[in-house]
C-alpha cells in the first residue's frame, strides 16, 4: 500500500515553486533598492 501525503502532489509542486519565485522576485527588490542607495 503506498503512503501519500495529506496534500496532493499538484498542490506541493505549486506552493513549492511560489516559495522560489517569491524569494527569487524578493532577492530582485533588495538588489534594485541596494543598487538604488549606492547611486
Amino acid at each position: 500500500m503506498k503512503e501519500e501525503g495529506k496534500f496532493p502532489r499538484g498542490l506541493v509542486i505549486r506552493l513549492f515553486a511560489y516559495l522560489i519565485a517569491g524569494h527569487l522576485f524578493a532577492a530582485f527588490l533588495y538588489l534594485l533598492f541596494e543598487m538604488g542607495a549606492r547611486g
